[in-house]
């Protein structure tokens, strides 16, 4: 059973930059599409990103077009997200998720296993 782990969140000021990254384990990430959700606290957990098995195939969030960038290193079994940028909206727990199936996007906002999160938080 494949397991994800967040790392990278934190505190920082608006205009800034963070890289999450998310090591799996228990399967080889080539295996999986992977994505970026995020959740703010009495909102819906809503799509960041999503990248193909890959890396060839990606799907951005029109709020985080131009500012975030989704990577992956599958020989260290780690996808990343380069976050630029950042506002205050972008403040919320971000969680990572792989799909055996599909490449998480916009129009399928969906994933078979998710991470534990981990926050970030953009004061103005």
């Amino acid at each position: 059973q494949v397991q994800l782990v967040e790392s990278g969140g934190g505190l920082v000021q608006a205009g800034g930059s963070l890289r999450l990254s998310c090591a799996v384990s228990g399967r080889t990430a080539s295996s999986y599409a992977m994505g970026w959700f995020r959740q703010d606290p009495g909102k819906e957990r809503e799509f960041v990103v999503g990248i193909g098995w890959s890396g060839g195939t990606t799907y951005y969030a029109d709020s985080v077009k131009g500012r975030f960038t989704i990577s992956r290193d599958n020989a260290k079994n780690t996808v990343f997200l380069q976050m630029d940028s950042l506002k205050p909206e972008d403040t919320a727990v971000y969680y990572c998720a792989a799909d055996q199936t599909r490449v998480p996007s916009v129009s399928r906002p969906f994933a078979q296993t998710w991470g534990q999160g981990t926050q970030v938080t953009v004061s103005s």
